[in-house]
């Protein structure tokens, strides 16, 4: 009785289970963190479901590891509602890839007067670059925003950046139309962004392309904005040489005057989220969304092994690159080195833990030289 109970008990399990692995995607990244945290019952539980923004489910949100091969992450949300709906498998997920535990909280503070350290030698930097992403309320992340949504959205941005003063003044560039002469000049600025990335197309970022995208650049072409491409806004300060502390001041006045702007005009803000912080498209970038960087020369640290740079930098919590970016090959001696944190530490924390850092790698490396 016992055995013929236990079998007939075991069978109807393994149909139950078989009805819910008949539906459970093939997730084609087996090392990815979809592939780590989403087991049958998430999938059942949320498959169906869809975000009231912008109508978008699960599989939306996880197709690149579904389709693609060679995601680590491969999630991206598909608008706010995403990061709450489907936080069964996006909470785990966030806190893998981050290192974080439960019970973490994120404080986001722009306050450069904060940043009290200064990089030491200037001499071997060739430039200074921070950005961060920024999403406005009520509309879909990249992923998700419906064609009406991001022709609104480029609308309310236009008439932020018209009431841009002074140094940050400029003009607004929309993609679509754009003629050959001025995207040129863009081109040859290194301000454009381009359609045809397969990550950004499979998670439906290039839809309706060129339509509703466009970039904003100040007179110096100091401070640029990027609109609708990964995230609705790139915001990017940069000048040449290393004064770290001013490129850091220029870009929190330009978000506080973009935000202002937005809240005024349409009554908007932007995204926010308790836990996580400022929200973005791809989980990588959530909290400050930051990448604070210099372009510099390390002769010392070539002569001793890029593998010896790669894991100094990840002692002082950065990340070294070529100066064309992750997959522009070898540059010689000029690196990109950026803070890798993103989520757990606030933007002042990271601007002072990047310069902390290059004055480290520059005295070694004269050492090393």
């Amino acid at each position: 009785v016992e055995l013929v109970t236990k079998m007939i008990s075991g069978v109807n399990a393994l149909i139950r289970e078989d009805k819910q692995l008949q539906s459970f995607p093939l997730v084609r990244s087996v090392n990815s963190l979809v592939k780590k945290h989403l087991s049958p019952e998430i999938w059942n539980k949320l498959k169906d479901h869809k975000t009231a923004t912008t109508g978008s489910t699960l599989m939306d949100c996880i197709v690149c590891a579904v389709e693609l091969d060679n995601q680590h992450v491969g999630i991206y949300g598909a608008d706010e509602d995403s990061y709450r709906d489907f936080a069964p498998l996006f909470d785990p997920l966030i806190l893998d890839y981050h290192g974080l535990s439960s019970n973490f909280s994120h404080t986001s503070d722009m306050d450069s007067t904060k940043v009290t350290v200064k990089i030491a030698d200037e001499g071997p930097i060739v430039s200074t670059r921070i950005r961060v992403g920024r999403n406005i309320e009520g509309f879909g992340l990249s992923p998700g925003i419906t064609k009406q949504q991001r022709i609104d959205l480029e609308k309310m941005m236009e008439k932020a950046f018209g009431t841009l003063e002074g140094p940050l003044a400029g003009k607004y560039f929309p993609l679509l139309g754009m003629d050959g002469a001025t995207k040129q000049q863009l081109i040859d600025d290194h301000f454009l962004f381009m359609e045809g990335d397969k990550n950004l197309q499979l998670a439906g970022m290039e839809r309706d392309w060129p339509e509703g995208r466009g970039i904003f650049h100040n007179a110096a072409k100091e401070f640029l904005v990027w609109v609708n491409e990964e995230d609705q806004l790139r915001i990017i300060s940069m000048q040449k040489g290393g004064n770290v502390n001013e490129v850091f001041e220029r870009l929190a006045k330009g978000i506080a005057a973009i935000e202002k702007s937005v809240a005024s005009s349409a009554g908007k803000k932007f995204q926010l989220h308790p836990k996580y912080g400022y929200l973005h498209s791809c989980p990588s970038n959530l909290g400050t969304g930051m990448r604070a960087s210099v372009h510099v020369h390390l002769p010392g640290w070539v002569k001793a092994g890029r593998d010896k740079l790669k894991a100094r930098c990840e002692q002082l919590g950065l990340q070294p690159r070529g100066s064309r970016g992750e997959s522009g090959g070898d540059t010689g001696d000029l690196f990109d080195i950026s803070n890798k944190h993103r989520l757990g530490y606030s933007e002042v924390e990271l601007v002072t833990k990047m310069i902390e850092g290059v004055n480290a790698l520059i005295k070694e490396d004269k050492k090393l030289q």
